[in-house]
């Protein structure tokens, strides 16, 4: 039963979290909230929302989605039931699915870029050097109570429109931008296929980098150290992922344990395989329009 119970940890609940790496020291970080709105799909005119963050400290910053971070106290409070009854409970009906599971890292003053994600149980990076070519231009706007100035670039096959306030002394934003002569408060592609607003700030105290969800990967033995590799090699092994995400799953499920029922429910590992993997496969079609629709061209710092 106490293989089991780890069994079912290291690939029902983590997977379910999509993202797991180390364990952080704490220190004080400037939250910055941005509402992402974007539409997912290509040929539908429908547009979907998610609140997004950039954490900003001393010498780096995170960009992610807030879905599963807002919901950690639920997901620790899910995981400790878990390890005190030693039963299953089914998390994917108690929280919010996120809308994308990746990570940008920048790192100050050079201002690389590291884009994380998870391909199965490993978690993977690739870096960037991206310049970006801002035309500062005379326009000013008040956007809530910020005071802003306007910008444009092109990135990612997308015309960009910013408005950055030099009120906030962050030459950062959403996603991977950066390099204004302060916070980006709102950029959005000529199409409108993708818009950010900052919607709200502040200073978290004793900040940990990384979540609840994210640290109880370790306890239970799945690697939590990034591996860099290329850009090339991270869209090919991610491409296979998408394209059968349990694959790794099932190699380390022998056979004869596929008909056994997860502890406390009449729940088959099998039928819960099949299940995660449907979570799963909705999770990569549920979007097929990139934010950067076609490679961007890294200028090398020299």
């Amino acid at each position: 039963m106490k293989s089991l119970k780890k069994l079912v940890i290291k690939l029902v609940i983590l997977p379910l979290l999509l993202l797991g790496l180390m364990a952080s020291a704490q220190e004080t970080a400037n939250r910055f909230f941005y509402e992402l709105t974007y539409k997912p799909k290509k040929d539908s005119a429908r547009l979907d929302k998610v609140m997004t963050t950039l954490d900003i400290t001393k010498d780096k910053s995170i960009y992610q989605d807030f879905t599963l971070p807002a919901q950690d106290s639920i997901i620790k409070s899910a995981v400790e039931e878990m390890e005190k009854t030693k039963t299953f409970k089914d998390m994917s009906k108690m929280i919010k699915w996120p809308k994308f599971s990746y990570k940008i890292y920048k790192v100050y003053p050079a201002m690389t870029e590291m884009y994380v994600d998870r391909i199965s149980r490993n978690l993977f990076a690739y870096e960037e050097n991206i310049k970006f070519d801002w035309k500062i231009l005379a326009d000013k706007e008040k956007i809530g109570t910020y005071n802003t100035q306007k910008a444009t670039t092109e990135f990612g096959g997308r015309q960009w429109t910013a408005w950055f306030s030099t009120d906030i002394p962050f030459q950062d934003g959403p996603y991977k931008f950066y390099g204004l002569p302060g916070l980006i408060v709102k950029i959005e592609d000529s199409e409108k296929n993708y818009s950010w607003l900052l919607s709200g700030n502040k200073t978290v105290k004793d900040w940990k980098e990384f979540t609840y969800a994210e640290e109880v990967n370790a306890k239970y033995g799945i690697s939590n150290e990034k591996k860099t590799i290329a850009k090339e090699k991270f869209e090919k092994s991610y491409a296979a992922f998408k394209q059968d995400p349990m694959a790794e799953a099932r190699t380390q499920i022998p056979q004869n344990m596929l008909s056994m029922k997860m502890p406390g429910s009449d729940l088959t590992i099998g039928e819960m395989l099949k299940n995660r993997e449907k979570m799963l496969n909705d999770f990569f079609k549920s979007t097929d329009n990139p934010i950067e629709v076609v490679q961007t061209t890294e200028k090398k710092k020299k």
